[in-house]
Formats: C-alpha cells, sequence, structure tokens
C-alpha cells in the first residue's frame, strides 16, 4: 500500500482528533481534520482525501448525514467511530455505506491497523475499474455497469448504495452458485470486518426490495446462503 494516502478525521473532540492523528502519521498516513459535520462535508468535497474517519454525533450534521453526502459523490472507504453500538446503529451505518465500525472506547493502535485494511481494499476495486474499463454485465433486462458503478433495469437507473452494489455485482458474478453468507462477508465486506453475520441479511432485503418484480432472483437457501438465479 502506498502511503501517499490522506485521511479526513472527522470529530468534535479535539483530543481524540490530535491522538488519531498522530498514530496514522506513525503509519505514514497525512490527515485533515474537522470538528462537525457541515465542515467535513466542505472539506471532502475540496480535498478528496482517501480514507474518512467519523464520528456520528456532532454539531450541526451527524455522521449518518456526512456519510449520505460523501456516498452522492465518493466510494471511498468510510469508518464509522462512535459511542452509538447498538445493532440497530451499525446495521443503519453499514446500510448508509460505512465500510467498517469501530465503537469508543477503541485502540487507536487498532484504529491505524483497520485503517491501512481498508485503503489496501480500496486499491482492489480501483484496478478492477481500471481493468474493466466498458465492461458491463447483462441479464434479463438488468445491466450493471462494472466500470461506473451503475445498474439499470429496463433502461431506468436503479438506485442502489455502495455496498449494496458490491453486493449485487458480487452475485452476478457468481450466478447460480450457492454463497454462504461467510463467503459473502469476506468478499464484499473484507476478511477482517468482525460485525454480525446478520447485516448480509439486512443488505439482500434492501436489494430485493430494490430489484421489485427481480427481488426473486436471489433465493434464500436455509441453513446455506443465497443463490442468485439468472439463466440469461
Amino acid at each position: 500500500m502506498k502511503v501517499d494516502k490522506r485521511v479526513l478525521i472527522v470529530e468534535d473532540e479535539i483530543k481524540l482528533r490530535e491522538l488519531i492523528a498522530d498514530y496514522l502519521e506513525a503509519e505514514g498516513l497525512t490527515w485533515l481534520e474537522a470538528e462537525n459535520g457541515d465542515e467535513a462535508v466542505a472539506l471532502f468535497r475540496e480535498s478528496k482525501p482517501d480514507l474518512v474517519i467519523l464520528d456520528i454525533m456532532m454539531p450541526g450534521l451527524d455522521g449518518y448525514d456526512v456519510c449520505e453526502e460523501i456516498r452522492k459523490q465518493s466510494d471511498v472507504p468510510v469508518l464509522f467511530l462512535t459511542a452509538k453500538g447498538e445493532e440497530e446503529d451499525k446495521l443503519l451505518g453499514y446500510d448508509l455505506g460505512a465500510d467498517d465500525y469501530m465503537t469508543k472506547p477503541f485502540s487507536p493502535k487498532v484504529l491505524a491497523a483497520k485503517v491501512k485494511a481498508l485503503l489496501r481494499r480500496a486499491e482492489v476495486p480501483r484496478i478492477e475499474r481500471s481493468d474493466a474499463a466498458g465492461r458491463q454485465l447483462d441479464m434479463s433486462g438488468m445491466r450493471i455497469d462494472i466500470a461506473g458503478r451503475e445498474v439499470a433495469l429496463d433502461g431506468a437507473p436503479l438506485a442502489i448504495s455502495p455496498k449494496e452494489f458490491d453486493l449485487l455485482l458480487f452475485f452476478a458474478s457468481h450466478r447460480n452458485i450457492v454463497l454462504s453468507r461467510d463467503r459473502i462477508l469476506e468478499h464484499v465486506w473484507g476478511f477482517d470486518y468482525d460485525g454480525d453475520a446478520r447485516t448480509v441479511d439486512t443488505h439482500v432485503k434492501r436489494l430485493r426490495q430494490k430489484l421489485g418484480t427481480r427481488a426473486e432472483w436471489i433465493a434464500t437457501l436455509r441453513g446455506n446462503g443465497y443463490r442468485f438465479k439468472v439463466t440469461t
């Protein structure tokens, strides 16, 4: 992994920002900082960082709002760092496009390790998008533009989150194959993801809702996982 990466730290506690910055700098990473959501959105647009560490409870725009704004323009990794540790909060964060989640209090060393892992993982999609320029998957009225990370159903754009796109692409690339939740987690969320496997079920449910009449393409196999059943 290259070390010329910039991380945006969004946290309203100055001492915590300084602590995180020290550990990132020790790993050879550069950093930017914002103390509230509004400042974070403006700084993100201006500086285009490679990763965002994002607190949830902040003045003005909260972390969820900031994540939504980021996802409208970028798929850079977002790591939530927050005191909100309930399962529902985590699932909401993942649904909005977060890539990882750490609950306060936390280990700065573990945080730095997660940041490095997310940056390494982010390199893979960039390479794939470069190699896949112009590549598309077409099946029964659905077109997946791999390079542009866009999906269309019967010619109409399908509004899905970055993580839903990754999940759909993984399904479409492994048609008619039984995929366990663990395998899906490993390939879509990453081998170092330490969350609950039920996040797969949550994302599948939302993806089915957006697929509408094609929802039946994603078949549930009790005790085994899922299978994407498309023949054309």
